[in-house]
């Protein structure tokens, strides 16, 4: 059956949190465990998601759960895929939520090795954009320009060296599902969280996370957020399918970059020029990723 946000299931495996209002990581956390049911393993690393949601009983996920070290999610979770295979079972889901510097940076080796050994998970990376529980570090997925606490004038690498590409990493595993999605854009994700379930062997899920404390932005912004990185085309929804990558949203027309990133006071210090330079790598990297599309097989 084809899912989307009115068929979701109208139990709560998710029962409470205490993040910041309009947090896009809980959201993404609380779709999940409505699209994948009661039957799940869940691994969280140290880090805002661990912090906010085992607070039992008031406040925790309503399914198997446990914290994990900050470096080893994909670790625990090819731990417990050995306690299942052991115990024969069929009908349960391993998966591990984390934030982008749990994934992008210090998880990274504990991910590529899950990955070789095609052990059967899914890890969700929910991309906030900094390392936001412990201060709001700069992280490996920090975008262009965004002010952090380790980098309080904006972090201004080159413009053609852009934030790290976690799909492209995923991808050159070789493994049999990865994607891109936003909570901007829920029957996407939904859809896609639903395929990553259905795979076997690792698969991978890049998820657009607002973060209203680290951003500096109205806590009722994170949809408009997450549409708007998609609409600005900074964010491509994308698809692989371990054979071909496909475009899950063509954009004709970019919305313009100023309207998303005068939301957002960690972007307060870049300036008009720096915006049109920062149009104009983005232009060249969708060109990029249309000959990369085509030379798949694939098609946007």
């Amino acid at each position: 059956m084809s899912i989307s946000v009115k068929t979701l299931s109208r139990t709560e495996p998710f029962v409470g949190h205490k993040a910041c209002g309009g947090c896009g990581g809980s959201l993404v956390l609380r779709w999940v465990l409505k699209v994948l049911g009661e039957r799940c393993y869940v691994v969280i690393p140290a880090g805002c998601m661990s912090a906010v949601s085992f607070v039992y009983p008031q406040m925790a996920i309503g399914v198997n759960a446990m914290i994990a070290p900050f470096a080893a999610t994909a670790a625990v979770l090819s731990g417990i895929a050995a306690a299942v295979r052991a115990k024969g079972l069929e009908d349960v889901h391993v998966v591990g939520f984390a934030g982008d510097g749990a994934t992008a940076d210090i998880g990274l080796q504990a991910l590529s090795g899950a990955f070789d050994r095609r052990e059967r998970i899914l890890y969700i990376c929910y991309d906030n954009e900094a390392y936001m529980n412990t201060g709001i570090q700069k992280s490996g997925a920090t975008p262009w320009g965004a002010r952090t606490t380790t980098s309080p004038g904006g972090f201004r690498p080159s413009l053609s060296d852009p934030k790290k590409d976690l799909l492209r990493i995923a991808m050159a595993h070789g493994i049999p599902y990865a994607a891109t999605g936003s909570v901007g854009y829920p029957s996407d994700l939904l859809k896609k969280i639903q395929r990553a379930s259905q795979v076997d062997g690792p698969s991978f899920l890049h998820v657009f996370a607002p973060c209203p404390t680290g951003w500096g932005c109205g806590s009722d912004t994170a949809i408009q957020l997450g549409k708007g990185v998609v609409d600005t085309g900074l964010w491509p929804l994308l698809e692989w399918d371990g054979k071909a990558l496909t475009i899950s949203r063509t954009i004709n027309r970019f919305a313009p970059l100023e309207d998303y990133l005068r939301l957002q006071r960690r972007f307060a210090s870049v300036t008009p020029e720096e915006i049109s330079a920062a149009e104009t790598a983005r232009d060249e990297r969708w060109r990029e990723l249309r000959r990369w599309v085509r030379a798949t097989g694939a098609t946007d």
